[in-house]
């Protein structure tokens, strides 16, 4: 019997980006299913990094940056960022260029089927450090090529119908919320959530409690 988990997932959160590479790797060695089900990154859909410890900024970038050295993943913080901010505060700014294009692309790649390759590809480009500017030059329709699918019509998807789009992501947001979890990746089986990169070997463990099986 194959299995199924939901995964909440942020194309701006670097453990995200870390996490990824593993679900797919899990998603081919074991008859499950992976339902991506993107959301807005914190910094534009709460107060979240108004209310911060100064310290949590840099601790995140030296342990974003170890993982990822562990994992043996290239990483280095997006350019350009995929949420726009003040650079003095750190907030999100009233324009967003990028993040809600992407968001958008996310729900119609996994309304397709191809959610997990599509984040796998996408989040490459943009944490992996090897593209200069990962908006421009056709990397992105590159990336959605390489996932077995075709940006111009992911594209017309989401600008015929963007309130579609929308409420599916709102829809996302709120089962995340329901699951019991704010953050990402947020891994959800048979309504248990698992939060976090670190926690994909406690969610495998789970799995295997429940005849979890190899694939042939």
């Amino acid at each position: 019997m194959t299995l199924k988990i939901e995964l909440y997932w942020s194309f701006r959160s670097p453990y995200s980006y870390l996490a990824t590479p593993r679900l797919v790797e899990l998603q081919k060695e074991y008859d499950l299913d992976i339902d991506v089900r993107p959301v807005y990154p914190l910094a534009v859909r709460s107060g979240f990094f108004e209310k911060l410890n100064p310290l949590w900024v840099p601790y995140m970038f030296r342990d974003t940056y170890r993982l990822a050295q562990m994992l043996g993943l290239p990483y280095r913080w997006p350019r350009p960022d995929p949420v726009k901010v003040d650079p003095a505060t750190l907030l999100a700014t009233p324009d967003q260029p990028y993040i809600h294009r992407l968001v958008r692309l996310g729900c119609a790649a996994s309304e397709m089927g191809r959610g997990l390759p599509f984040i796998k590809e996408v989040s490459h480009i943009i944490w992996s450090g090897e593209f200069e500017n990962w908006a421009q030059g056709g990397h992105l329709a590159k990336a959605s090529e390489r996932a077995g699918l075709d940006l111009a019509e992911l594209d017309r998807k989401i600008e015929t119908d963007p309130a579609k789009y929308d409420a599916i992501i709102e829809a996302n947001q709120k089962a995340h919320h329901d699951a019991g979890h704010w953050g990402v990746p947020t891994m959800v089986f048979q309504g248990e959530p698992f939060f976090g990169q670190d926690r994909i070997d406690v969610l495998l463990w789970r799995l295997r409690q429940n005849e979890l099986q190899r694939r042939a």
